[in-house]
């Protein structure tokens, strides 16, 4: 490996080991086993640096939200079925100990004072919203239209802001992909009554 990729595999470590706020440029050139100025050159700065690094750990899930490599996602696009099958396997990931997810929620209490990092993951966060529309709806990322974006993944996407804050500070009451189910039929339920 490079210079550049090393420093982001040091990131990667630091962040899961200090979080955001805690790691420093000096623990990621410990930790990569490069130098200072390496992070500037090919990164432009630490935060640059962080929030490329949360975005590969959180690329790193994906293949977690289609399954345990064994039965995959079985149920039909669109269904309620391949709702539950897919939110059970997220939830999966935040089960784990040192779940990168809480990452995330140290990024939403800090944005404010992390505005690169902010400004790098927002953009990040729209490209999430493109990729989780056909693991629920099936079809193929490249087929999302911007507007669907804007609608069906920000809807997907607060759930799952949602599922990450309440999985992080209470794993004992955070719901289940059962229970996320059995609200979306009620609220389906609801919405069709004449």
């Amino acid at each position: 490996m490079g210079h550049r990729e090393d420093l982001l595999e040091g990131a990667k470590r630091c962040l899961l080991a200090k979080g955001f706020v805690r790691t420093t440029a000096r623990d990621i050139v410990k930790e990569s086993g490069t130098n200072l100025a390496s992070i500037g050159y090919h990164y432009g700065s630490k935060d640059a640096l962080l929030a490329q690094a949360y975005v590969s750990l959180v690329e790193g899930l994906g293949d977690a939200f289609e399954g345990d490599g064994t039965a995959g996602i079985t149920a039909e696009p669109g269904s309620i079925e391949r709702f539950q099958e897919v939110w059970s396997n997220i939830i999966g990931t935040m089960r784990e100990p040192g779940s990168v997810w809480r990452l995330s929620v140290e990024i939403t209490a800090m944005g404010d004072q992390l505005p690169q990092v902010r400004d790098h993951l927002s953009h990040a966060q729209l490209e999430a919203g493109r990729g989780i529309i056909p693991l629920l709806m099936g079809g193929r990322e490249e087929d999302v239209r911007d507007e669907t974006v804007d609608t069906l993944g920000k809807f997907y996407l607060t759930l799952m802001t949602g599922l990450i804050t309440q999985w992080t500070f209470d794993p004992e009451t955070a719901p289940s992909a059962e229970q996320l189910t059995e609200g979306l039929r009620q609220v389906i339920e609801a919405a069709t009554r004449k």
